[in-house]
């Protein structure tokens, strides 16, 4: 099946590892010109490398505005235009909320809520000038139900889909579709260290599909949400964690 999204210029965030390295290995599986941007920057680039192609890796802090407008710029001076973003960075710390400290809050909202609305708020300006886009925001199903020990990423994730939404209201007219994602727990180089045989086990029994994901259940939806498919689609939120949530 031809998505249509060959030859679209995608921007990928958190493409370094696990959920966000999927999406940019299956946007250039399709023929799509990829800029996957992470923190590390050499994981970034070595994304682009795995991925083949014509992808490309930069280094990114998306709580910088500056940085942010700094690489979309890159990108449409070196392609043209930005046809899809996928805002994928993110950061958590667990633990009790009455144990946090004013470093853990910053921190999180920084990089999962604030970073989401850099990079579309730089992004948004070309789209809209180049006659519209796409952007799929990965949230997380601790946004849609709160998540033990997670208090403040919930909050910052429920945030992004509260913004997706307002934000698709008022840039449909230009012909920008905004969509989230949301994950549940899904097996990543983050998780998988601390993830044992048995807390696998008893996490799955939480699951109508008794089992947890991977990161290419997640990208094949946000791929969709980017393609051609999903042309009537704007301001939804899906959730792509074997029925955990069905709000």
């Amino acid at each position: 099946m031809d998505l249509g999204l060959k030859d679209k210029v995608v921007l990928v965030t958190g493409s370094g590892s696990g959920i966000g390295q999927q999406i940019a290995m299956d946007m250039a599986a399709e023929g799509a010109i990829v800029v996957g941007a992470d923190l590390n920057g050499d994981a970034a680039k070595q994304t682009a490398s795995d991925a083949g192609g014509r992808s490309e890796g930069v280094a990114l802090d998306v709580t910088s505005f500056e940085q942010v407008k700094g690489v979309v710029d890159q990108v449409v001076a070196s392609h043209g235009r930005i046809d899809v973003l996928v805002n994928c960075a993110a950061a958590w710390r667990v633990g009790m909320f009455m144990d946090s400290t004013p470093d853990d809050w910053a921190f999180e909202v920084n990089v999962c809520l604030m970073g989401v609305i850099h990079c579309t708020r730089a992004t948004l300006e070309k789209m809209i000038l180049g006659g519209g886009g796409k952007i799929v925001n990965v949230a997380s199903d601790a946004g849609r139900v709160g998540e033990f020990r997670q208090a403040v990423y919930s909050g910052a994730k429920a945030g992004v889909i509260g913004f997706s939404k307002a934000v698709a209201r008022e840039v449909g007219k230009s012909g920008v579709h905004v969509n989230c994602v949301c994950p549940g727990y899904t097996k990543t180089p983050s998780t998988a260290p601390d993830l044992t045989e048995e807390l696998e086990a008893r996490i799955a029994k939480g699951y109508p599909l008794r089992k947890i994901g991977i990161p290419k259940d997640v990208s094949r939806v946000v791929v969709f949400l980017a393609s051609e498919g999903a042309s009537h689609t704007t301001g939804q939120t899906i959730s792509v964690s074997g029925g955990y949530s069905m709000a």
